[in-house]
């Protein structure tokens, strides 16, 4: 081999493969071989292993929401066990849909009957398949009229009674059922003067054949089909001037994402690697490998049965962005060697030589980055980790081998028919105004590198501690877009243009901000029912409750069969005289012989009844406490689990609160897991590679400086901006180290090759003006390629999408300005084989 000038290489060379682990050579001569003798071959078979990827691709499920977060969770798998165990009240078999209404007095007499008629149409639309109704509007009603049990029966109550009585009733109904009734008005709510300005009721609906057991998208949350399109007809068809809005299911915030983001990516990819390529066949063999990637990764997940997450939105950018740095790479070196006047074959060779054992490295350190995320809690981002890493594979497959075969298939092509050429030199130049841009990390390290270096590391270790407060959040917010688009997101052309409001959130938005967020802990208790002091154990938990259970006299406001029994003792004698019988210390609680009490309770309540607190073989129950939603979720987990230690029992809290902060809990724990793992899983495949492959293993201790630095300025922006890590964006520091190494093993490895033939600093400048114009395009590219997922409507994935951006930018700029310093001490200090006599040699060619 001869350097530009036609000299032959130094004999440093000859030195270096002694200390080698391998001779990996004959590997790529015969990839090479495979490459330029039989293109033809190789691209029919990659056409073929395309053809069974899209296979998989019919088999693709989805799944959406905050659900697959969590069901790994103690406390989630406790609220699955409830529903099984118990009454389907608990489970989501049956659905619900809130009305909300909302006027300067929704306890008026005209406001009641709005309500309540309603309320009787909804009922009466048998494609709705209602079950039940409940809203203040019926306890009023059934307060002026105890005998009143149907709505028409309750609005001729309402009718009937005048304002006084009204007002009466509703004093009552708050004194009465005060927990429940007050839940449903707004905090404005006057019992004095019998007035709120918001009201909330319910229906449920029985779900159907076909409709699934689970909420969100396709499951039975949006069972029956277009229910909330069916209400908002029923409220507005007799009733034109009605204050009730319909809030149905969240918005799939996943589908009009894509719609959104993958048009606009597309335009912005196709843009910059026209640019960037500056050849329309050349930007077309690109693209056909980047589709190939994506159809691999996807056909793949849909065979192996990954479902397609949120989280996985977030794959294709990634994908495109290795795609197209390693299509850049591969072309733009092999241009290099185009304008030298060497034919397509040698061209070839010399390319596939330097950028496939690149390639290599950058495959083998991505992939290690992403699958550190199978040491997550949560199933989304194992599944996520496993995607990237299959899929960066099959990225160093497809534009190792596939892209290189067509090029040379094209250009052969080229030689015998006139198909058009616009360029074909390479982008970026020692004489260019970029590749004088680009020298500007080498003018650094030919004048005080050392310097340079102790700045930016302490600059690093000040932005550390900065970054070492970062928050970390877990709520359903995350997943949740903003009630209103934004403007700008509203002069796109109509086939991809979002929504302008999502009435759901604009509706739960009102809910937040009026309702007291009362909340539920559930208690999944485990241990013998039967045993006389069981339901003493149940209801003595609730005694004297911690600040955020909500209080009845000195007890937790809850339900369980205690309370059930308490209450049925009321109104049934025959289950009081035999609660009387077994209530040795006369509180109500029945503490001998229970079984004989759940048959009495059985013949006078039901088994349906019973079920909801009690299982069938007795060996389980259910406490339901109600709690203040205001309160921050770890203070009503740890209220929960310091009851759950008084019931005496194996007792299990579950419920939104608690779920979400043991998830909130593991966010953290994740993160640093998984970037522990990745550093020291990169840096160790590092060290070996260039041990194995130049000899050199510090150099894989150089390769790793610039992604510390890129990993602490992305985590101190983090907390600049006010960015939490959360379940979605936890994995975006493995993301960096995958990503962010790309870049600096392309400086790491150019710079090897260039070292072993020319002196220090004529080599680093040969190094970062060559590599760091396809570093450019691919940069830019992937920033305005992956940054346009900042315009998600789910809010997790548009950070997700500005945090991957800004980790390429940051990998790219310490490639192109830290690492060359790096470098030169690394010469100068630790290489043994060939130190700079003069640190201070001029940058010659």
């Amino acid at each position: 081999m001869f350097d530009t000038d036609g000299v032959a290489p130094s004999p440093v060379r000859g030195d270096v493969p002694s200390r080698r682990l391998m001779n990996y050579q004959w590997l790529i001569d015969r990839v090479d071989g495979y490459i330029v003798e039989h293109s033809r071959t190789v691209i029919l078979l990659f056409l073929v292993a395309t053809a069974v990827f899209v296979g998989g691709l019919g088999s693709i499920e989805t799944e959406s929401g905050q659900q697959q977060f969590v069901e790994e969770l103690p406390s989630f798998q406790a609220l699955e066990q409830v529903q099984e165990d118990f009454d389907t009240s608990f489970s989501q078999v049956n659905t619900t849909t809130t009305l909300v209404q909302s006027d300067q007095n929704v306890l008026s007499r005209s406001a009641l009957l709005d309500m309540l008629r309603t309320q009787e149409r909804i009922r009466e639309s048998g494609p709705l398949r209602v079950e039940e109704t409940d809203s203040p509007a019926r306890q009023v009603a059934r307060t002026l009229d105890p005998d009143a049990r149907t709505l028409d029966e309750q609005i001729r109550a309402i009718e009937g009674a005048t304002p006084s009585e009204i007002d009466t009733a509703v004093r009552r109904a708050a004194e009465d059922d005060r927990a429940t009734f007050r839940s449903r008005l707004s905090t404005d709510f006057n019992r004095r003067s019998a007035t709120a300005s918001a009201m909330e009721s319910t229906v449920t609906h029985r779900a159907g054949p076909g409709a699934g057991s689970e909420g969100g998208p396709g499951g039975a949350s949006e069972f029956p089909p277009n229910k909330e399109e069916r209400m908002e007809r029923l409220v507005a068809s007799e009733a034109t001037a009605s204050t009730i809005r319909i809030q149905g299911t969240p918005p799939d915030t996943t589908t009009t994402t894509l719609t959104v983001v993958l048009p606009i990516a597309l335009v912005l990819i196709v843009i910059m690697l026209a640019v960037a390529y500056r050849d329309l066949v050349d930007l077309l063999i690109g693209l056909a490998g980047i589709v190939m990637t994506l159809v691999w990764t996807f056909g793949f997940i849909g065979l192996v049965g990954i479902p397609f997450a949120v989280l996985l939105i977030a794959v294709p950018p990634i994908l495109i962005a290795v795609g197209i740095d390693f299509g850049i790479h591969a072309i733009n070196r092999y241009r290099e060697e185009r304008v030298k006047g060497r034919d397509v074959a040698e061209s070839m060779r010399l390319t596939t030589d330097q950028v496939s054992v690149a390639f290599f490295i950058v495959m083998g350190t991505s992939a290690i980055g992403f699958l550190s995320n199978v040491v997550s809690a949560f199933p989304p981002t194992r599944d996520f980790g496993i995607t990237a890493a299959a899929g960066i594979v099959f990225t160093g497959l497809i534009f190792g081998i596939f892209v290189p075969a067509t090029k040379v298939s094209v250009d052969r092509l080229r030689e015998r028919y006139p198909i058009p050429t616009n360029t074909q030199t390479p982008f970026g130049s020692e004489s260019s105004p970029l590749g004088r841009i680009l020298a500007g990390g080498v003018g650094i390290a030919e004048r005080a590198p050392a310097l340079f270096v102790i700045l930016v590391l302490l600059a690093t270790a000040g932005g550390g501690v900065y970054a070492a407060g970062v928050d970390t959040g877990f709520s359903p917010d995350d997943f949740q877009p903003a009630a209103e688009t934004p403007a700008y997101l509203q002069s796109l052309p109509e086939p991809i243009r979002p929504p302008a409001e999502f009435e759901y959130v604009k509706i739960d938005d009102f809910r937040q901000e009026n309702f007291a967020q009362e909340d539920r802990v559930l208690m999944y208790v485990e241990g013998p029912m039967r045993e006389d002091t069981a339901l003493e154990r149940l209801y003595g938990a609730g005694r004297d409750p911690p600040p955020t259970f909500e209080r009845d006299g000195q007890y937790a406001d809850s339900q369980s069969i205690a309370t059930l029994i308490r209450s049925r003792t009321r109104t049934d004698p025959d289950v009081r005289r035999v609660v009387e019988r077994n209530d040795r210390n006369e509180n109500d609680i029945p503490d001998d012989d229970l079984s004989q009490v759940y048959a009495a309770m059985e013949e006078s309540t039901g088994e349906d009844d019973l079920a909801q607190f009690l299982s069938a073989d007795r060996r389980s129950a259910l406490v339901v406490y109600t709690v203040d939603g205001d309160e921050p979720n770890d203070a009503i987990t740890d209220d929960a689990y310091r009851v759950a230690g008084d019931l005496r029992y194996s007792a299990q809290p579950t419920g939104n609160a608690v779920i979400f902060d043991e998830a909130l809990s593991l966010v953290l724990e994740t993160v640093i897991q998984s970037l522990v793992l990745t550093l020291l899983g990169a840096a160790l495949f590092l060290v070996f590679v260039y041990w194995a492959v130049e000899g050199r293993p510090s150099l894989g201790v150089a390769n790793v400086i610039p992604i510390l630095v890129t990993v602490v300025a992305l985590v101190a922006s983090m907390r600049a901006f006010g960015i939490s890590f959360n379940a979605i964006n936890g994995t975006i520091l493995a993301i960096s180290v995958g990503l962010g190494i790309d870049y600096s093993v392309h400086v790491v490895h150019r710079f090897a090759d260039e070292y072993a033939e020319r002196d220090l600093y004529p080599a680093l400048r040969r190094t970062v003006v060559g590599t760091g114009g396809a570093l450019t395009g691919s940069m830019l590219t992937t920033v305005f390629g992956v940054g346009v997922l900042g315009l998600a409507l789910n809010p997790a994935v548009g950070v997700f999408g500005v945090l991957i951006a800004l980790s390429v930018l940051y990998a790219y700029l310490t490639s192109i300005v830290v690492l060359p310093s790096v470098l030169v001490l690394w010469a100068r200090f630790v290489d043994e084989d060939r130190r700079p006599t003069d640190p201070l040699d001029a940058p010659a060619t």
